[in-house]
């Protein structure tokens, strides 16, 4: 399974870096690990947002579902092929 991340730099006041990396330090942790574990902790406890679909998606969402448990859909192996195919 793939998970898909993002890069984000940030700036930040010398004295805070210093402290930052002085911690990190201190856990035997790279920077960005130690920044990461704080991120993580400060999360952990919130939900994940939930958005209603529009009733537009959710009608072609719904056939779509149908088509696939009739049968009416096929797997596609290789991009590059379907596209040229089409």
């Amino acid at each position: 399974m793939s998970i898909q991340t993002t890069q984000v730099k940030i700036t930040l006041p010398d004295e805070l870096y210093l402290h930052l990396k002085s911690k990190a330090q201190k856990y035997g942790l790279p920077l960005a690990s130690y920044v990461k574990n704080l991120v993580i902790n400060d999360v952990k406890d919130v939900d994940i947002p939930v958005f209603k679909m529009s009733a537009k998606r959710e009608k072609v969402t719904l056939r779509a579902l149908a088509d696939y448990k009739k049968g009416k859909t096929r797997a596609i192996k290789d991009i590059d092929s379907y596209l040229d195919s089409l």
